[in-house]
C-alpha cells in the first residue's frame, strides 16, 4: 500500500506537468484545428532560459522565482514570432501544410539549439533546489518538496487558466473563435489576436512545464521536449483534444498510468503502454473522455 501510495504522488508530479504542456496542444488545436508538434521543444527552450537564470542567480527560491517569469516570458515572445511567420500565413492552406510546417519548426529549434554555441548537443545538468524529503502516514508515505512545489505550481497555473478562459473578455473572445472564427470575425473580434494569445498562453504553460520537468529530471537537451511533448500529445487525445479540462484529466491519467507500469510491471514497457493507449483512445472513442462529438458537413 505503501509502494502505491507513493507511485501515486509520483504519477501526478509527472502528470501535472503533462497537463500543463497538454493544455498548449488543446488550446490551439480548439481554436485553428493544428497539432503544434513544435509545442514540446518550446517547453525545451524555456528549460535553456531557465537554466542560464539559475547558474547566473543560483539555485535557490528566488533564482526559481526569475527562471520561470524568465521562461514564461521567452517562450510567450517565440510563441509570437512562430505564429506570425510560420503558421498565420498558412491559416487558409490544406491542413497538412500546416502539420509539416509544424514538423518543420520543431526541427528548426531542436537543431537549431545544437549548433548555438550557448547550448550545443551536449546534455547539462539542471540546477536544482535541495531536494527535501517530507514524511507522511507514519512515515509509509514519502513526498519531495520538488513534488509539492510542482503540484502545486500546475494546479494554480491550471486555474489561472480556467479563470482567463471562462471570466474575461479574451477568453470569451477564444471560446467565440473556437466555436466559428468566421461568425466571430463578423461580430468584431479580433481574430489574428486572439489565436496569438492563444499561442502565447499555451506557450506560457510550456515554460513553466519546461521548469518542471527539468527539476524533477535535472538534465537538459536540446530534443529534451519530444518525449515529454509528445506523451502530452497522447494526453490531450485522451482527455479529448480541444477540451482544457480534458487535458488536465489526460495528463494526470497519464502520468499516473505511466508510474504504475513502471513500477508494477516494468519501464521498459512504460512508452509503449502509453502509445497504446493513444491508438485504443482512437479506436474506442476518438473524441477522447471529455471531448465532443463533432459533425462534419460534406
Amino acid at each position: 500500500m505503501d509502494t502505491f501510495s507513493n507511485q501515486l504522488i509520483n504519477g501526478l508530479s509527472l502528470g501535472s506537468i503533462y497537463a500543463l504542456i497538454a493544455l498548449g496542444y488543446t488550446m490551439v488545436y480548439g481554436i485553428v484545428k493544428l497539432i503544434n508538434f513544435a509545442h514540446g521543444d518550446v517547453m525545451m527552450i524555456g528549460a535553456y532560459v531557465g537554466y542560464y537564470i539559475l547558474k547566473s542567480v543560483g539555485p535557490n527560491p528566488l533564482g526559481f522565482v526569475l527562471a520561470l517569469l524568465a521562461s514564461m516570458v521567452a517562450c510567450g515572445l517565440l510563441s509570437l514570432v512562430i505564429e506570425r511567420f510560420a503558421y498565420r500565413p498558412l491559416r487558409n492552406a490544406p491542413r497538412l501544410n500546416s502539420l509539416i510546417t509544424a514538423i518543420a519548426v520543431e526541427l528548426i529549434l531542436q537543431n537549431g539549439m545544437r549548433v548555438l554555441p550557448f547550448a550545443g548537443p551536449t546534455p547539462r545538468s539542471f540546477p536544482t533546489m535541495p531536494v527535501k524529503k517530507i514524511q507522511l502516514f507514519n512515515g509509509g508515505v514519502e513526498i519531495s518538496s520538488i513534488q509539492i512545489i510542482v503540484i502545486l505550481l500546475s494546479l494554480l497555473m491550471m486555474i489561472i487558466l480556467s479563470l482567463i478562459i471562462n471570466h474575461t473578455k479574451t477568453g470569451k473572445a477564444m471560446r467565440a473563435v473556437s466555436y466559428d472564427l468566421g461568425a466571430s470575425s463578423l461580430m468584431g473580434v479580433n481574430v489574428n489576436k486572439t489565436i496569438a494569445i492563444t499561442f502565447v498562453i499555451g506557450s506560457v504553460l510550456a515554460g513553466v512545464g519546461g521548469i518542471l520537468y527539468a527539476s524533477c529530471y535535472p538534465k537538459i537537451e536540446p530534443t529534451m521536449g519530444y518525449i515529454p511533448g509528445l506523451k502530452a500529445f497522447v494526453a490531450a487525445v485522451l482527455g479529448g483534444i480541444g477540451s482544457i479540462p480534458g487535458a488536465m484529466v489526460g495528463g494526470v491519467l497519464l502520468g499516473i498510468i505511466e508510474t504504475m507500469t513502471k513500477a508494477y510491471i516494468s519501464s521498459q514497457y512504460a512508452d509503449a503502454i502509453t502509445y497504446s493507449i493513444l491508438i485504443i483512445i482512437l479506436l474506442v472513442k476518438p473524441a477522447g473522455l471529455l471531448g465532443k462529438k463533432q459533425r462534419v458537413k460534406v
